[in-house]
This record gives structure tokens, sequence and C-alpha cells, in this order.
């Protein structure tokens, strides 16, 4: 069995002596993994660099079984932000919540393109709410999209200010006041809107985590990187220190 694809690195785990076992996205596989033999070497580690995009030729006996990688660099994603944490932090998220979302062997060109155009952004200001609307965008190639088109108590399409945790569903501001403390606030570049802040990044990381791990994470394909029901990868919890402890500011109003 043989087959050629273009895929994206989601992980690199050590494999006995030499060898690595890597995890990729590929655009008509899905989630596959394979045995690339010298994969802790020297050469073979600036290749298996989380987010980076290779050409991948995978070949085994038979279709079950690991079978084994020759991987070449097309684009070196992580290199070109080795100067910004943040951005590093963003992508080995992507990667992560990706490798723990989605079943082995199952092709999902849509989520592919999806974390194909974010580790592609260039604008460094930009990564930040594109990632997150990324996560929204899984949630919902996974069938748990949440619905912020309206208000779910009254229709109105206008002044919607929170999100239930119940349902994912979208609440005025009127609708919603009395119950405030139990919704999520909800920020306006969810919505279109052009500014945001640091503050506004940890709400949207906060209602996409929660829906991950109601959903998605509640009966988890990766012990290694879910160990218990519900969990966050940890590159996931990590985001939300980092814009948990960064002081608010304004960083964008386009």
């Amino acid at each position: 069995m043989e087959w050629i694809d273009e895929g994206i690195v989601l992980s690199a785990r050590p494999h006995g002596e030499n060898a690595a076992v890597v995890t990729l996205l590929t655009a008509a596989h899905g989630r596959h993994a394979g045995l690339v033999p010298g994969g802790q070497g020297r050469a073979a580690r600036p290749i298996l660099q989380p987010g980076n995009r290779v050409q991948a030729k995978w070949r085994a006996r038979l279709v079950d079984q690991l079978g084994t990688y020759k991987l070449d660099l097309v684009a070196a994603h992580a290199a070109q932000w080795l100067d910004s944490p943040e951005i590093i932090s963003l992508i080995q998220s992507a990667c992560a919540v990706t490798e723990a979302s989605l079943p082995e062997r199952q092709p999902m060109p849509g989520v592919y393109a999806g974390l194909a155009a974010l580790l592609s952004l260039q604008d460094a200001d930009l990564w930040a709410p594109v990632y997150v609307k990324w996560e929204m965008a899984l949630l919902q190639a996974l069938g748990y999209g949440l619905d912020l088109s309206q208000c779910a108590a009254s229709g109105e399409k206008e002044n919607l200010a929170y999100v239930s945790p119940r349902t994912g569903c979208a609440v005025s501001r009127k609708a919603g006041e009395p119950y405030r403390d139990k919704l999520f606030a909800l920020p306006s570049f969810l919505l279109g809107g052009g500014a945001w802040d640091t503050s506004d990044i940890l709400l949207g990381l906060e209602i996409a985590g929660h829906f991950l791990s109601r959903h998605v994470f509640s009966n988890p394909h990766s012990r290694i990187l879910i160990p218990h029901d519900g969990a966050l990868p940890r590159a996931r919890q990590r985001l939300l220190d980092i814009y948990g402890k960064t002081q608010t500011e304004p960083v964008a109003d386009k």
C-alpha cells in the first residue's frame, strides 16, 4: 500500500532509539500517523516541527499497519515565528486541538483547508482572533457549531451580547441581562466587529474551550493529549494562561 499527499505536521513523538511516530493532518487521508526512521536526528527535527507543511509518501504492507513516512518540507510555518512566543503557542495549540479532535484516517478536506489557512497567516496582529474563529469553525465542522445569528429567546438579530453555555446560542443584551452571571459575554469580533483586545480573545477562548471540552473532548480520540474526559490539550490550556496574564490593550481597530 502506498500514497502521496500533502500534510501538516501535528506531532512527532520519539520511537525507539532514533525514529519518530509522526502524525499528520493530510489533505485526502485525514489524520494519519506513520513512522519516520531517523526522525529524532538533527536533519529531521526542523521538518517535524508542529505546523510545518510537508509532502508525504506513506507506505505499508497492509492498509491497517502504521507504515512509514518519507517527508519533504514544503513550508516551515513555525520557523518564521520563532521570535513570537505567542504565535508559536497558537500554532502548537492548533495542532494539538486538531490531533485530539479528529478520528484517524477519515478525510476531512474542509478541516485541512481551514488549518492550512490559519498557518499561512502573515499578519501577526490577526493571529489571535483568527485562531478563535478557527476553533469555532472546527466545532462547526464536527457538528457542534454555535448559532450566533440571532437571539435564542427573542429572535432579535441586533444587540447580541451573550452566549448560552448550554445551547451555544446567542442571547441579546435585554433578554440575557437577568441571567448574565450564567452566560458567556460575547466578544464583538465573533460577530464581525473590527476591534478586539486581549480580554476579548480570552473570552473567545473560554467560549470555544467550553464547547470543545463538553462535546469534542468528552470522548477523546487521543489519551495522550486528553488524559481524562473533558480536558483540553496542555498546549491549549497554556493559551488561557498567556491571554489571562496579558494586560488588556487595544489590538486592532480596522
